[in-house]
Formats: structure tokens, C-alpha cells, sequence
């Protein structure tokens, strides 16, 4: 019957059944995610979320740059962004345009929230309560994952079933976590981002050829971890707004605030001059590679906007504090070694190896002056101004390239 009371005609679905086939359909099987699309608004407001914890990671440091205030920080990032990964992937390889993607979203969303508020004491007061709430929130990611694995055709069962294993099990562990004394709870955080990391790598290297095909980097993904790292290069910023804001301005301190501006620009162009939105080769390696390299990318991003709070509060110091100096200077380092670490997966390391090969060595001299810079903790106007001439270095080596480049055609 129809919902008017006369007869369906045969074969006919329901009014009901159609609204649900357009606002909730199942999710996209392995293999049939399209290799270009368009990044949608639902999932940059799931990356602002994301960021969001990211944020309230990097104030948290800020605060306490410590050795410990630097593990602390390691792990959670960790744990922050392999849900952030879990999450995009999943709707990479079986999210639709419909309700059940925006239902999912939420449901992450819900539970990112008061993850987030518990950050700032997560190795004190509410360090068993972020211990379980990033239970749950994997346990919710083990969920998704589960109920997209059973439309799986065999060839993907094995991957899948791993996949939705490991999750379980970090869910557990976290849950586990929060009984433990503070150290210890953050210490095992900080082994659980590596194994499932190490894990995660294993299921796309032992890939057969067809898994390994569902599993390469596809256009959105390059733009989703793109658009990731500008965002979170905005908390650079924010660290030199939020410095300027609690100390006297004057011209040197405004000095010093605009130069770290500057480094943070450096780590922008390094990144996407160099690396960001480029293919990599479609490898299960290269795939590992590219996706990983972007976990210390990110976190010495978001460290050195950390750092820079502490720079332009110590504008009028003889010496950089120490702990200041190593997180900056260090991040800088991580940057240019990971952002090269990015670029060898690309197509282009291998058909423009007149410039990538000697970028690379350009690269990790750099990060070697990175680390002597942090040693020597000069000055914070001098410490800035060595850094965005460091930064400077692999750029003027790309642009001499590419005036020779385009003179070599000019003559031909």
C-alpha cells in the first residue's frame, strides 16, 4: 500500500525507503572511493574541531616547557591526530554525501569536545578522565569501522578485520590507562600512538595489490592534510598575538613577535614549496611514508607556535631560556627533516632529481643548524632572525634552480 492508502505498484519502494536510500545509504565499499574529489564544509569543520585540541595541546606546553611538558605534549598530539587520520579515512573510503556521514561526523564531534576541555590537565586532575573519553572516542571509530567492513568483498576482509582489531584494542588500553598512576598513564599514551602506528603502517605494506589500490593517497586526502597544517600554522600566529597580549609593547618586543611571524611563514613555504599539495607515487612505501611523516610535521608546527609565547614574553633576555630555545629551534628542525621525509614520496623527487636531491641536502644541513642555533641560545631578536635565514636557505636554493631552469630553456 501507499502512504495514501492505494495500492503500490509492484516493485515500487515506499516513500520511507526511498527518503532513506537519498539521507542514509550504506557505507561506500572498499575500492569504489572516487580518486578526485571536492573537500566538503562537514569535513573542515571536523578539522577545526581537530585543531581545536591541537590548540589547547600547544597552550598547554606553552605553559610548561619541560622535558616532561614535551612528552606529555608527544603523546596526546599522538593520540589527537591518529583519531583525526582514523576518522578522515573512514569517510575517505566509505563516507557518502548524505546523513549518516554528517551522523558520524557529530558523533566524533561529540565526543572531541570534552576531550579537548581535559587536555590542559591530562597528566594531572583529568588524566583518567581523557584516558577514557579517548576510549570511548575510538571505541566510536572501531564502531564505524566495523559496520563499514561488513559490504567488504573478501580481498578486503583481512585488512579490514585487522584494522578494526587494532582500533579495539587502543580503544582497551586507553580505557585501561586510567587507573594508572599519572606517569605511567601518560608513558603508556606515548607506546600506544607507536604501536598503532607501526601497526597501521603493517596492514598497508603486507597489502595485496588490489587492498594496496584502495588504499593510496587520493586527491582529497592531499588537500585534507594540506588544509591541516595551514590551520594549524595559524596557532603560530596565534602564539605571537597571545605573547603580545600579556606583556608591554614595545619596539622591541613588537620586533621580535613580527620576526617569529616570519619563521612561521618559513615553515609554510618549506612545506608547500616543497612538499604540500603534491601526489606521492602509489606505493604501499610511499603511501606509509607520506602519511606518517606528517605526524612530527604537524606536532612542530603547532610546538613552535607553543614556543613562540614564550619568545616574545623573553623578548628583552640576554639568552633564549633553554626549554624555549630547543622547542623552537627544534620544531624548526623537525620541519625541514619531515617536510623532506614528505617530498621523497612524491612523483617529483624522481623526474626533478636535480632539485630535490641537492634540497635535501640543503634541508638537512639546515636542520643541523637548527639544532646548533637551539644550543647556542642567543638573543630572542637574534635567535628569530637566524632562524628565517635558515628557513631561508632551501628557498633560495629552489629559486637559483629555477632560474637556471628557465634559462637553460630560454637558450634552447
Amino acid at each position: 500500500m501507499k502512504d495514501d492508502g492505494s495500492p503500490a505498484e509492484a516493485g515500487e519502494p515506499s516513500f520511507w525507503r526511498r527518503l532513506r536510500r537519498q539521507l542514509w545509504q550504506p557505507p561506500r565499499p572498499h575500492g569504489e572511493q572516487p580518486r578526485e574529489r571536492v573537500v566538503g564544509p562537514l569535513e573542515l569543520f571536523y578539522d577545526l574541531v581537530v585543531v581545536v585540541l591541537v590548540a589547547q595541546a600547544a597552550h598547554h606546553l606553552a605553559g610548561q616547557l619541560t622535558w616532561n611538558g614535551i612528552g606529555e605534549y608527544t603523546a596526546v598530539f599522538g593520540l589527537t591526530w591518529i583519531a583525526w587520520v582514523n576518522g578522515s579515512l573512514h569517510h575517505e573510503l566509505h563516507g557518502r554525501e548524505d546523513a549518516r556521514a554528517r551522523s558520524t561526523f557529530l558523533l566524533q564531534i561529540l565526543v572531541l569536545v570534552p576531550l579537548g576541555a581535559y587536555i590542559p590537565e591530562a597528566d594531572g586532575a583529568r588524566g583518567a578522565a581523557f584516558a577514557v573519553t579517548a576510549g570511548v572516542l575510538f571505541a566510536v571509530l572501531a564502531l564505524l569501522w566495523l559496520l563499514a567492513s561488513r559490504g567488504d568483498r573478501p580481498e578486503y576482509r583481512r585488512p579490514s578485520r585487522l584494522f578494526v582489531t587494532g582500533t579495539i584494542l587502543c580503544a582497551a588500553t586507553l580505557g585501561v590507562s586510567a587507573r594508572l598512576p599519572a606517569p605511567t598513564r601518560v608513558w603508556t599514551w606515548g607506546l600506544l600512538d607507536l604501536a598503532y602506528l607501526a601497526g597501521f603502517a603493517a596492514v598497508i605494506l603486507k597489502a595485496t595489490p588490489r587492498e594496496a589500490a584502495a588504499l593510496t593517497v587520493t586527491d582529497a586526502l592531499i588537500e585534507r592534510f594540506g588544509l591541516l597544517i595551514i590551520i594549524v600554522l595559524g596557532e603560530t600566529v596565534t602564539g605571537v598575538v597571545s605573547g603580545l597580549a600579556t606583556e608591554p609593547v614595545n619596539a622591541l618586543t613588537l620586533t621580535v613577535a613580527l620576526i617569529i611571524v616570519v619563521v612561521g611563514f618559513g615553515a609554510w613555504w618549506t612545506y608547500f614549496d616543497f612538499a604540500g599539495h603534491r601526489e606521492p607515487r602509489r606505493t604501499p612505501a610511499a603511501t606509509v611514508q607520506w602519511m606518517l611523516a606528517h605526524l612530527p610535521l604537524t606536532a612542530a608546527v603547532a610546538a613552535m607556535g607553543a614556543a613562540m609565547v614564550s619568545l616574545v614574553e623573553h623578548a628583552h633576555a640576554a639568552r633564549t631560556p633553554t626549554a624555549t630555545s630547543w622547542v623552537l629551534c627544534g620544531g624548526a628542525a623537525v620541519v625541514l627533516s619531515s617536510t623532506m621525509l614528505v617530498a621523497a614520496t612524491l612523483q617529483a623527487w624522481r623526474t626533478k632529481q636535480d632539485l630535490y636531491r641537492p634540497l635535501s641536502r640543503t634541508c638537512a644541513a639546515a636542520a643541523l643548524a637548527c639544532l646548533a642555533l637551539a644550543a647556542g641560545r642567543p638573543s630572542p631578536p637574534v635567535l628569530g632572525g637566524v632562524l628565517v635565514v635558515i628557513f631561508g636557505v632551501p628557498w633560495g636554493l629552489a629559486v637559483a634552480h629555477r632560474l637556471r631552469h628557465q634559462g637553460t630553456v630560454a637558450q634552447e
